[in-house]
């Protein structure tokens, strides 16, 4: 009898311990306000500046691609698709680019108009208007931010560790629901990036484009 009882415990004791563990994980993560996390957030994007790494898309369309990415706060970012995607996306703080390598083509958008700038933002302020939910799990850190004077129906949900708050993922929906998400790995942290890599001359671009118009 004596034997049984020690095996059942040998059983049922890490079950519990378990359970309890878990239990006290969801207690801490539900006892974490969002004003805390987010807090907590802003602190951690002010301590990494800079960051590079590699990435995988996930497109509307189910389509995969990946490739390499550079980001540096407040603003910049540059995204190099692998072959044979001739595709490179950069921001240089004020304007996003989308260069098609192959096609020879530029587009230009505002950042301050597109969902990118919370994420390439310095801090996250808690706001209304910009933070529309926060959700700790023990897993995941969850934010989606947006702004319907800017950018409408449009959202980007950042996606973080919850443990060390480094950035894993994020979702950006577009105006017609459309959902494009990246995930990052093999992240390097406050690494020195050339400036270059954010440079394009917009102002050459368009005169270009202008002339070939012209033609």
């Amino acid at each position: 009898m004596a034997g049984l009882a020690r095996r059942l415990s040998s059983v049922v004791m890490p079950s519990v311990m378990a359970v309890c563990i878990a239990f006290s994980m969801v207690e801490q993560a539900a006892a974490t306000s969002p004003e805390e996390t987010v807090g907590a957030l802003s602190e951690h994007f002010a301590a990494v500046p800079t960051m590079t790494g590699e990435f995988l898309q996930f497109n509307p369309d189910g389509q995969q691609t990946g490739g390499t990415f550079y980001l540096e706060r407040p603003g910049r970012i540059r995204f190099n698709y692998e072959k044979p995607n001739p595709v490179e996306v950069i921001s240089n703080g004020k304007t996003v680019a989308v260069h098609n390598r192959k096609l020879k083509t530029w587009n230009f958008y505002p950042l301050d108009k597109t969902p990118l700038k919370l994420l390439l933002a310095d801090k996250i302020e808690f706001s209304p208007e910009t933070v529309r939910s926060v959700t700790n799990d023990t897993d995941m850190t969850t934010i989606v931010m947006g702004d319907d004077k800017i950018f409408g129906d449009s959202e980007i949900t950042l996606m973080f560790d919850p443990n060390d708050f480094d950035l894993r993922q994020w979702t950006i929906k577009d105006a017609k629901g459309a959902e494009t998400s990246v995930m990052v790995f093999n992240v390097q942290k406050n690494v020195a990036i050339p400036d270059r890599l954010f440079k394009f001359d917009e102002r050459a671009i368009l005169m270009r484009r202008q002339q070939g118009n012209n033609n």
